[in-house]
């Protein structure tokens, strides 16, 4: 376990990172940034998420000025195209219908800085994701619910009925609940 008397802060709006976190024992102070995740679209999947990541880090650091700050982004990728969180629910039913009986990437960049030692770690996890065939009425009864407008790729493998979307997974499965925790735990005793 984490032993640090550093304050770790999470720059994310996300409750299922903050958990995360607190489920391997770190008690998580919550920052919350406006940042605009529409840059650099035309960057590979893993550059991408890692320049968010970074970018998140830099509007972090303008505030914590002592501590450990942790930042993360995470994208749907199917077809080598990147599916963000849905604009709307039709955007909602329109990515859901895709990734239905299809096999899609989840992306997570994330940046690790100690802002005391001016040490950073930045990286990504990838995991494959496949879905079962899903009908018309799953999809919009999920829509309904509210749960897919903050997620990206319209889904929550955590989700109580979301989850039954997923037929299998490659990969690291925190990845796909938004932070890879072994390699945020990895980074966390390297900068500390």
């Amino acid at each position: 376990m984490i032993k640090t008397t550093q304050t770790i802060y999470l720059a994310s709006k996300s409750p299922r990172r903050k958990k995360l976190l607190e489920q391997v024992g770190l008690k998580i102070k919550i920052v919350k940034l406006p940042v605009d995740e529409d840059l650099c679209e035309n960057k590979k999947p893993s550059h991408y998420v890692q320049t968010l990541a970074l970018h998140k880090m830099e509007a972090a650091k303008e505030k914590i000025k002592s501590g450990i700050i942790i930042t993360a982004d995470t994208t749907v990728v199917l077809d080598d195209k990147i599916i963000n969180k849905p604009k709307d629910k039709d955007d909602a039913f329109r990515i859901l219908k895709k990734l239905s009986g299809r096999r899609h990437n989840v992306y997570t960049g994330f940046c690790v800085l100690n802002v005391d030692k001016n040490k950073v770690i930045v990286g990504y996890e990838k995991t494959a994701v496949t879905f079962r065939e899903l009908t018309k009425l799953e999809i919009l009864d999920y829509i309904e619910s509210g749960s897919p407008m903050d997620k990206a790729g319209a889904y929550g493998i955590q989700d109580d009925f979301g989850a039954v979307f997923v037929k299998k997974i490659n990969g690291c499965y925190y990845n796909v609940v938004g932070l890879p925790l072994s390699k945020i735990y990895d980074a966390l005793c390297k900068i500390i």
